[in-house]
């Protein structure tokens, strides 16, 4: 496995061919990224450059990509005090700021899960209404250039608006009503004035709590939950046998196929230094759509059906563009891909090899990969519930929150739709025995023609009866 000349000589070819996109590359580094054709000319993806390797490794035994996790030091900021965060804690866990008391951002971004997200192919919001696309995990997003899979917001703070607002998430109806909420609370007036005191007029709620403020806050938190000293980590600061044999191979196979072009840096994900900055990494998904085995994919996995950054800069060349999201422990993030539909993490490889490399991988390089993969999950930061400010005499959350937007003129979403008629149509039965069984549409119209066949001949018998 280590010695693979013939691998190794096919990327030199490739990138050769890549030269010829450098000037592409770079537009896309500049925030005008080329975007998934037709056709394969055009289709390579941007060369990341892959930072060096911290000091220390040339005794190992395979060189490896990139420096470790560089730790929360790196994107720790100055007032973040211990306040602030535990403040910023207490609203990322708060069911209360959404419309129905019901959804936090924990909800979908759970930080007491190894993958820092909800685990379905699609978040559900208020109402059991469901977003376009797979929530992207917590852990280590402060590392990010931009969030979201679009890339629509440059910084935590202002990622942590949107959810607040959206119908199909938090469901507040403004951020005016989120503040409203938060205000009603002494518990939140008292924190926000012991992190915020000296900056506004602490006797006047209104003034202390603020949107600015809140999102500050939660961002502070966020920058907290970092997942560094994986074994990869340990294996770069010098540790040789951190990593397996099949590990090694892995790293190997990952660097010779070329998915570090995309997949660079300490955070795989070509984005860490200058974090929150704007600069968004983009790659286009797939860049390989006419691939016989990617086409499969795309129609399996829904590929092409969301127009991806396009949707943000309204850019026909951002079309089917995402985030190149992070490698870091990706085992555990599953469902993959911005779809959500990709349930293992051995599919999503073969799936990248041949959407995003063109390649059709072995079942030892699939199993190399997926072993390696496994080295970048890290030691999570303990997570312990707050308690949270109780309301202030009154409940924060109106009597008619759990009302469904269809029955107030909304609309609901096809998935609520489907699961309605679903219900409709399945009902749990008693089966006479202690157990249940399942009614189907032809059981009950077999029980209803029974029924009329028994109303029916009860009325034949009484009307025999009376003309006796």
């Amino acid at each position: 496995m280590r010695n693979r000349r013939q691998r190794l000589l096919a990327v030199l070819c490739a990138c050769l061919l890549l030269l010829s996109g450098v000037g592409a590359g770079a537009a896309s580094a500049a925030g005008a990224p080329t975007t998934a054709d037709d056709t394969e000319t055009n289709a390579a993806p941007q060369v990341q450059q892959t930072d060096e390797a911290d000091n220390g490794t040339d005794g190992l035994p395979v060189e490896p990509p990139t420096r470790a996790h560089p730790g929360y030091e790196y994107i720790e900021r100055e007032n973040d005090t211990e306040a602030k965060i535990e403040l910023g804690k207490q609203l990322y866990l708060d069911p209360r700021i959404s419309q129905t008391g019901t959804i936090s951002c924990n909800t979908c971004h759970n930080v007491m899960d190894p993958g820092g997200h909800d685990g379905r192919p699609t978040a559900m919001g208020v109402h059991g209404q469901t977003g376009p696309v797979n929530s992207p995990t917590v852990w280590n997003s402060g590392f990010h250039h931009t969030q979201f899979w679009d890339g629509r917001a440059d910084t935590l703070a202002e990622q942590a608006q949107g959810p607040l607002v959206a119908d199909v998430e938090m469901g507040m109806p403004d951020t005016g009503a989120v503040l409203e909420r938060l205000r009603s609370m002494d518990g939140y007036v008292e924190a926000y004035q012991e992190v915020y005191g000296d900056q506004a007029d602490v006797e006047n709620p209104e003034d202390i709590i603020t949107l600015e403020r809140t999102v500050d806050a939660i961002a502070a938190y966020e920058r907290t939950l970092v997942t560094p000293n994986s074994p990869y980590d340990q294996y770069v600061q010098g540790d040789a046998d951190a990593l397996s044999e099949q590990q090694l191979d892995g790293m190997e196979t990952f660097e010779e196929l070329g998915c570090t072009s995309c997949h660079s840096g300490p955070m795989f994900s070509g984005q860490w230094d200058e974090p929150e900055s704007g600069n968004g990494v983009y790659q286009p998904n797939p860049t390989y759509p006419n691939n016989e085995q990617c086409s499969e994919y795309v129609d399996e996995y829904g590929l092409m059906e969301n127009p991806g950054r396009m949707g943000v800069t309204d850019d026909s060349a951002d079309q089917y563009l995402y985030k190149v999201p992070t490698l870091r422990n990706v085992e555990y993030t599953a469902p993959y891909t911005h779809t959500g539909n990709v349930r293992t993490l051995e599919e999503m490889i073969r799936l990248m090899g041949a959407c995003q490399l063109n390649e059709d991988l072995s079942d030892e390089e699939v199993q190399d990969i997926r072993a390696f993969l496994t080295s970048l999950s890290g030691e999570h930061p303990e997570q312990e519930m707050p308690m949270l400010p109780g309301p202030s005499g009154e409940s924060v959350i109106p009597a008619d929150s759990g009302v469904n937007p269809s029955e107030t003129g909304g609309q609901a979403t096809e998935m609520q739709e489907a699961e309605s008629t679903e219900m409709q149509d399945t009902e749990m039965q008693d089966d006479g025995s202690g157990g249940i069984i399942e009614d189907t549409p032809g059981f009950t119209m077999g029980l209803t023609v029974v029924a009329l066949a028994v109303a029916l001949a009860t009325a034949l018998i009484a009307r025999t009866r009376r003309f006796e």
